[in-house]
């Protein structure tokens, strides 16, 4: 009689799903709503729901695009704020997770660390190690925000971790048995309190189909380049990324490095307590002041029932959007003039608004910044705040020496200098054996990848919300699986066309921002044209997404082997 324990074999989902941030929750409730037959589930390798607003706890920390274009298209918001707060945030996502029953299939502290195709049996199967309580942030691994609101919301779950599931406000952007309430993780066992990091324990999953919705960048780490004389300082060197919750700013000097959104929504927020504060920036940003608050829409909801008013401001503002991304993009020189403007009425008179206001480049050769109701311009109008442009010679115990010999004082440093990037979260694919290497793909439709079967990607726009994106890739992915079923198809693969020099071609996302210039061959590439290539236009994606073919440029196939035949 034979000692040997049988193998066990892996358990199987229709489709998993990795990341439970804002781009993951909508994915798995799109699937609730369009492909109610098919299983599925979320693997986290934090604690808690809510990828990006979980993770960011710095003061201010809101979204930068209104929520009636970052909320979900199936759920409206609901709030009289049209900009709003990182922890309202994370109660819409966790809310939406409980709404949709989606606590059940969510398996937190689980991090994926390498997804393999085989085309005999067109599966994945998915290997994830099981982390601590303290995976990218200790302290925000409770997972109570379902219950409490704290915290905030978009993508993030496997790799070295990552996110801008929305990103939006921030800069330059899934447990093993659960069936507990969203957003909360495991009590105990094996990554629960009292863990730190990986246990070294390994999970294996197959899937049919597998959405990374991880979003962009690393949550283990932002971009924090080295300081001349940082040893010397005396006070604390802070990273927006990993804000300390025992920092107490009041009555202290603050200097913010940096000028991204990060900088622009920190700056007037500890100014509320702060002695004072500077926004110490290299070169400027476009900063537009909007209303934080939306009339028209408070008047249209008063008078519709809240699903039509829903989608109706939805699309006003969508227009909007994409009519000022077109005027900037065709006439350069007039937002330049409306902007500059803007910002001189919201300064003191006799403010240096060239300076520290007017970038060299274009608008949205970089993402615009915007403050609501013009905090960050109140904040230098009323002395609590001001604005520098110049470089760093080096910190000083109490403070920054410029380049100019200018010296700042300084009680905390804040270094909003921005994400590092991280596609699909840092999970290596591999297919029939053989790895994928990112750049030698091509992106199709912007939501998958060509030679890599079954599988897609969510990465939102960069002129707009990260939703609108989101929700037209979770509803494509529905779409082709209904067809897939239809017709008895096992997978689907996008097949490139072919090209002479891929490395002329650009990146999936292609902006001059210091964060992508920095990483863009890491990334996946753009073709030459539809549908290979991203147009940064929502109405292109509706007709291109909602009633475009499935069909054109990929190869449907069925499994060599059924999955009833295996062992």
């Amino acid at each position: 009689m034979s000692d040997t324990v049988p193998e066990r074999t892996p358990e199987h989902i229709d489709v998993l799903i990795v990341g439970a941030g804002l781009s993951g929750i909508g994915a798995a409730a799109h699937l609730r709503r369009e492909c109610p037959r098919k299983s599925l589930a979320i693997l986290e390798s934090r604690g808690a729901i809510g990828g990006t607003w979980d993770l960011f706890r710095y003061p201010g920390i809101r979204s930068d695009s209104d929520m009636f274009t970052l909320g979900y298209s199936f759920r409206p918001w609901t709030d009289a704020r049209s900009i709003a707060d990182g922890p309202s945030i994370r109660s819409y996502v966790a809310d939406t997770a409980r709404e949709y029953g989606l606590g059940r299939h969510i398996r937190f502290h689980l991090r994926v660390t390498h997804a393999s195709w085989s085309s005999e049996t067109a599966r994945w199967t998915v290997t994830a190690v099981r982390t601590g309580p303290g995976e990218h942030g200790p302290g925000h691994e409770t997972g109570h925000g379902a219950e409490d609101g704290s915290g905030h919301g978009t993508g993030g779950g496997s790799g070295a971790g990552h996110g801008k599931g929305s990103g939006e406000g921030i800069e330059e952007g899934a447990e093993e048995a659960s069936g507990g309430d969203a957003g909360r993780g495991p009590e105990d066992g094996p990554g629960g309190p009292g863990d730190s990091g990986d246990s070294g324990e390994t999970v294996t999953l197959t899937c049919s189909f597998l959405m990374a919705c991880t979003g962009y960048y690393r949550y283990d780490e932002g971009y924090r380049p080295a300081l001349p004389g940082e040893h010397d300082f005396r006070g604390p060197i802070v990273h927006p990324q990993h804000w300390p919750d025992d920092l107490d700013h009041t009555g202290r000097r603050v200097v913010v490095i940096g000028s991204g959104a990060t900088a622009v929504t920190l700056v007037p927020a500890l100014a509320e307590k702060a002695e004072h504060v500077t926004m110490l920036q290299r070169s400027p940003t476009y900063v537009a002041a909007v209303p934080s608050r939306d009339r028209l829409a408070d008047r249209i909801r008063r008078h519709l029932p809240a699903r039509t008013a829903y989608r109706i401001v939805r699309w006003k503002n969508v227009l909007f959007s994409m009519a000022v991304y077109r005027l900037s993009r065709r006439r350069p020189k007039l937002v330049k003039a409306l902007l500059r403007r803007g910002a001189a009425v919201a300064l003191p008179a006799g403010f240096d608004v060239d300076t520290h206001f007017a970038p060299s480049y274009d608008p949205w050769d970089q993402r615009l910044c915007a403050v609501p109701d013009g905090d960050l311009f109140r904040a230098v109008r009323e002395g609590r705040a001001d604005v520098v442009t110049d470089h760093i010679e080096r910190l000083t115990p109490d403070g920054v020496t410029l380049r100019s010999g200018r010296r700042l004082p300084a009680d905390i440093v804040v270094t909003a200098t921005g994400l590092n990037l991280l596609a699909i979260g840092g999970m290596r694919l591999s297919v029939d054996g053989r790895d994928v290497e990112l750049p030698r793909t091509l992106a199709y439709k912007g939501m998958m990848l060509s030679g890599v079967p079954n599988f897609s990607l969510t990465v939102g726009y960069t002129n707009a919300s990260w939703t609108l994106k989101a929700d037209l890739v979770s509803r494509y992915v529905c779409r082709l699986l209904r067809h897939m079923d239809a017709h008895g198809h096992r997978a689907v693969t996008p097949v490139a066309p072919d090209l002479e020099d891929r490395d002329a071609l650009a990146p999936l996302i292609d902006l001059k921002s210091g964060y992508v210039l920095r990483s863009a061959g890491l990334l996946p590439r753009q073709g030459p044209e539809a549908p290979w290539r991203l147009y940064q236009n929502y109405l292109r994606d509706v007709r291109l997404m909602r009633s475009g073919p499935v069909t054109d440029g990929v190869r449907f196939t069925g499994a060599v082997r059924r999955p009833r035949d295996l062992p």
